[in-house]
């Protein structure tokens, strides 16, 4: 599991800097602009969140596998959702909000799993 996280992780943050450079040179409309500037920053910080997970996770526990798996789940969901949104004008529903709940009970988790570690 630790290294799938930190696998995952270096794949989302790969995925971020080239979000962010198609954003800055691809895209023209500010809105759209916006928007994909909004995932780029959120999949950027999971990134290092799942980063910091997979170092954790030989003390964390389950606590800190469940965080990766929200933390990733979170990122697929709520960066999905936002990239579809501003790039193909596709909205998703409650996907966004639901990736950013598992999100922040990454968080949480992570958390927990900081103090009850072993």
């Amino acid at each position: 599991m630790q290294r799938l996280c930190l696998i995952i992780a270096s794949l989302a943050g790969f995925g971020a800097v080239a979000m962010a450079a198609f954003a800055a040179h691809g895209i023209g409309d500010p809105t759209a602009l916006r928007i994909v500037e909004s995932g780029v920053r959120m999949q950027g910080w999971h990134a290092l969140a799942l980063l910091g997970v997979g170092l954790w996770l030989p003390r964390g526990g389950r606590l800190a596998q469940a965080a990766g798996v929200a933390f990733t789940a979170g990122m697929v969901l709520f960066c999905g959702a936002v990239y579809s949104l501003a790039l193909a004008r596709i909205s998703w529903g409650v996907l966004a909000p639901t990736g950013g709940i598992l999100l922040m009970l990454g968080w949480l988790l992570l958390a927990a799993s900081a103090w009850r570690a072993r």
